[in-house]
C-alpha cells in the first residue's frame, strides 16, 4: 500500500537514510514501496538524548533508520527499557515499554518508535520537560 506524505514548504525528512527537503511550496510525495521515512519533527539528535525515555527512543530510531545496524543498538535499547520499567509503576507506560520491545523483536521498528514516542510524551508530562520529539496533537 502506498504511503502518501503531505509536506510543508521547506520540511525535511529522512528517506532510507538520506535527508531530503521539500521545496518552497507544499508538496505531496507518494512512496510506492516499503521505505524508512521519518519526518523532521520525529528525528532526535544525539545531543537531545538527555532523559531516560529519550535513551529508549534514540536507539529505536537508529534501528528504524538503519536496519542493517540494528544489532548494535539493540542492547542499549533493551537496557534502557529495563531501567525505565524499574522506575515507573504506570501500567499504560509499562505496556508501551513491552509493546516497544515486542515490536523491535519482530523488526517492526516504526511501530516500536511510535510506542517509544508515547513513553517520551509520558515522561515530558510527568517531569514537565520540553520536547525533543514532537507528537501529533495533544499528548493527553
Amino acid at each position: 500500500m502506498p504511503l502518501k506524505l503531505s509536506l510543508k514548504p521547506g520540511e525535511k525528512f529522512v528517506l532510507n537514510g538520506a535527508v531530503v527537503q521539500n521545496g518552497d511550496r507544499r508538496g505531496v510525495l507518494i512512496l510506492q514501496n516499503k521505505a524508512s521515512v521519518l519526518r523532521e519533527k520525529d528525528i532526535m539528535q544525539a545531543e537531545d538524548v538527555t532523559t531516560p525515555a529519550r535513551r529508549i527512543y534514540f536507539p529505536i530510531m537508529m534501528m528504524y533508520l538503519d536496519e542493517a545496524s540494528a544489532p548494535k543498538f539493540y542492547d542499549e535499547m533493551a537496557m534502557r527499557i529495563t531501567e525505565f520499567m524499574g522506575a515507573t509503576r504506570n501500567p499504560d507506560v509499562l505496556a508501551e515499554c513491552v509493546a516497544a520491545s515486542r515490536h523491535v523483536l519482530a523488526r517492526e521498528y516504526y511501530k516500536a518508535l511510535m510506542s517509544a514516542r508515547k513513553i517520551v510524551e509520558y515522561e515530558e508530562r510527568v517531569l514537565n520537560v520540553g520536547s525533543g520529539v514532537h507528537g501529533g496533537g495533544d499528548p493527553d
